[in-house]
């Protein structure tokens, strides 16, 4: 048998001459009719389930798309952030090395400390071609949990509490993240 043969066939009735319940009858009493159903039926259902796993995939390609691209962007931003630890402390030794030298060392070491204010400059140009900005607190500032580590609190006369009374290393933030907090010192003096 050819596959021609072996679909089943409508049988030669004239539906546009009855009315729909002469139809619906004529159809109910052909059994071929009542297979077709069922297989049209069972195709529907399996487009159905095709299409729901369709745009579950879709959808899974595109918010696997998007998490891409927000890893992507974020090694692109924070990627360097443990190097940039790692630099911090020259910075560091930088300052302090300026903040040691007295006034007669100022005058026999001036291209010395020339050289190094140069560097630190060289240094915070980079960091803010890379997105790295200090943060400074003054003495008198408000301290933020969220920016500043309190190293130490002490009562402080004409001080409210909260108040920073000594700022020990500066902070650095890398793009919108914290990634060293300035070190305080804060008074405890109530207000």
């Amino acid at each position: 048998m050819t596959e021609e043969q072996k679909k089943p066939t409508m049988p030669d009735i004239d539906l546009s001459t009855l009315d729909e319940v002469e139809v619906e009858s004529a159809l109910d009493e052909n059994p071929e009719i009542d297979a077709v159903h069922e297989e049209l039926e069972a195709l529907r259902a399996e487009r159905d389930e095709f299409r729901d796993r369709f745009m579950r995939a879709l959808a899974d390609a595109e918010n696997t798309r998007k998490r891409g691209e927000k890893d992507r962007r974020e090694a692109e931003q924070y990627g360097g952030s443990k190097l940039a630890r790692d630099v911090l402390p020259v910075f560091d030794n930088l300052a302090r090395a300026l903040e040691a030298a007295d006034e007669e060392t100022k005058k026999v070491s001036a291209a010395l400390l020339e050289g190094i204010e140069l560097t630190m400059r060289e240094l915070l140009s980079v960091f803010k071609k890379h997105g790295i900005e200090p943060i400074s607190p003054e003495v008198g500032d408000k301290f933020d949990p969220q920016v500043h580590q309190a190293m130490f609190e002490a009562p402080v006369p004409d001080t409210k509490a909260g108040d920073i009374i000594q700022v020990t290393e500066a902070g650095f933030m890398l793009h919108d993240r914290l990634l060293r907090p300035a070190k305080v010192g804060v008074s405890s003096t109530p207000g």
